[in-house]
């Protein structure tokens, strides 16, 4: 079964951290999507090394941007309480919509003091970025600690941006 671009490259992300590092994982997902969820291998669950979470999404497609003000903040509510049950040291994150709010719980549960202290944001964008980035992306470079690009071209544009080569 072909796997969805952002899941398939968070996978392939995940996939080359060290278990004994990171672990464990947790993968937060868009409560409407039935799919991502089902792709997370099945052995890191069953081994408890891997956790799935679901939030609200933050703006479906087609949705107004107006409206999705408000659903983001709803979806910003339910990350922080993921953020602050998990306390994680990374997020990781890659670009869909349901990134925003978890990083935005983490870096406001790291402002006030509330998260965790070393809890750093890697912004990871999308391969099939690679003349301009996502929207997802044009907010992550101001908010992410870390911001990766797959493409050089995209350094001009982006100079606090680090490029790593393809890494999916």
């Amino acid at each position: 079964m072909p796997q969805g671009g952002h899941t398939s490259e968070m996978l392939k992300l995940t996939s080359r951290l060290s278990p004994e590092t990171y672990s464990p994982l947790c993968y937060v997902v868009a409560s409407t999507d039935h799919t991502s969820a089902d792709r997370i291998p099945k052995e890191g669950l069953m081994s408890g090394r891997c956790r799935v979470r679901a939030i609200p999404r933050s703006r479906e497609v087609g949705q107004s941007y107006l409206t999705s003000v408000f659903t983001t903040l709803l979806a910003a509510l339910h990350a922080a309480v993921v953020v602050v049950t998990v306390r994680p040291d990374l997020v990781l994150v890659n670009g869909p919509g349901t990134c925003i709010p978890v990083c935005v719980a983490a870096f406001a549960l790291r402002f006030f003091g509330l998260g965790s202290s070393c809890s750093r944001t890697v912004f990871c964008e999308s391969f099939c970025r690679v003349k301009s980035l996502s929207l997802s992306g044009r907010i992550m470079y101001l908010l992410a600690d870390r911001f990766v690009v797959h493409w050089p071209e995209l350094l001009v544009k982006y100079p606090r941006a680090e490029y790593a080569g393809q890494l999916v």
